[in-house]
């Protein structure tokens, strides 16, 4: 997607602090949440009427975004994949049309159309990827950094509660400051019993000085999922063979990684790098699983931060998935991941 300059209508709220700013704009009839650090010439567009999606990252007028888009009229008439989409209440595919939660087994109601579904017909990617739902209830700039907040009431929607009927309320901060962008998720369980969390990202990143074959991944992780016909887990995990950095000239990936390479802060940090331009997504904690996706001849790359497995929600309840987190009732679940640019 090009930079948005046209049909820019500036709104009432514009908060201004040193280096720092967050406002709110409408462009092509749409409101977005635009954070500025003009010292480093960042800039970052959230769309909330379309999976609260930051469709841009702006460095030196380069976004480290991939979108197929031309403008923000045409992701709006036809969203797709691309950005920063958000997965939940689950993320990737579930094998079945039916999931087990506390050992009881929830079916979906297919009559309801909000289910997506892969080539295959497995239901993929959760039920809030392009949801108008979400709601701006804070925005602030000050001397350190710039940041908008929404929050989204998923207990407030029957047709969402009908296909994952755990009460909770979802607030996203995204967080402009020290050059990089955090992508913070606070998940508040308002139901009587532990709710499952299995959410992710599959946000698309891209490089401007070079040719994706030319691009060198860096995985931070020792284990890799060894995945069925149908991209679902099996339960084995392999030792991760692959060299460091990994030439995407010669190596197609789409896999999901586990047994992340953490530092003292317990971050994981994968990364991309071309000629000058270097990517890097850090993966908090709780965030233990990486998807990696970068299919040949397409001008992007997935570093996806999971907080479970592909299909945890069956493979928990079959006993091959060990690591399922879950919030307690009247308790809140919360991680952040980082987008850091150099040499943009």
């Amino acid at each position: 997607m090009r930079p948005l300059y046209a049909a820019v209508l500036l709104t009432s709220m514009n908060i201004q602090a040193a280096d720092y700013s967050a406002r709110k704009l409408t462009i092509d009839s749409i409101e977005i949440v635009r954070l500025t650090d003009t010292a480093r010439n960042i800039q970052v567009s959230v769309v909330p009427s379309i999976g609260n999606n930051a469709y841009e990252m702006l460095v030196n007028g380069k976004n480290v975004f991939w979108t197929p888009f031309a403008n923000l009229a045409e992701f709006k008439a036809k969203p797709a994949l691309c950005a920063n989409p958000f997965l939940a209440p689950w993320a990737n595919r579930i094998d079945k049309d039916s999931y087990f939660v506390n050992g009881r087994s929830y079916g979906f109601n297919l009559e309801l159309g909000n289910l997506r579904r892969d080539p295959n017909g497995r239901p993929i990617h959760g039920l809030l990827l392009f949801s108008d739902a979400w709601e701006v209830v804070s925005l602030k700039a000050d001397s350190t950094g710039a940041e908008v907040t929404s929050r989204l009431e998923y207990w407030r929607h029957p047709a969402l509660m009908a296909q994952f009927p755990f009460a909770h309320t979802i607030e996203m901060t995204y967080r402009l400051k020290d050059g990089g962008l955090e992508v913070e998720t606070a998940i508040e369980n308002h139901a009587a019993e532990p709710m499952p969390v299995a959410i992710g990202y599959h946000p698309y990143f891209r490089l401007h000085d070079s040719p994706r074959d030319q691009w060198k991944v860096h995985l931070a992780a020792r284990e890799r999922m060894v995945l069925s016909e149908l991209l679902i887990p099996t339960g084995e995990r392999k030792p991760v063979d692959l060299p460091d950095p990994v030439s995407l000239a010669t190596t197609q990936l789409d896999d999901v990684f586990g047994g992340l390479v953490r530092d003292a802060s317990g971050r994981a940090a994968f990364s991309v790098t071309g000629k000058r331009e270097k990517l890097s997504v850090v993966y908090g904690p709780k965030y233990n699983v990486a998807v990696v996706y970068a299919p040949p001849g397409r001008e992007f790359i997935c570093f996806e931060p999971m907080a479970a497995v592909t299909n945890a929600f069956n493979l928990a309840h079959a006993g091959a998935y060990k690591e399922l987190q879950s919030i307690p009732p009247r308790q809140t679940w919360r991680e952040s991941f980082w987008v850091i640019p150099e040499g943009f």
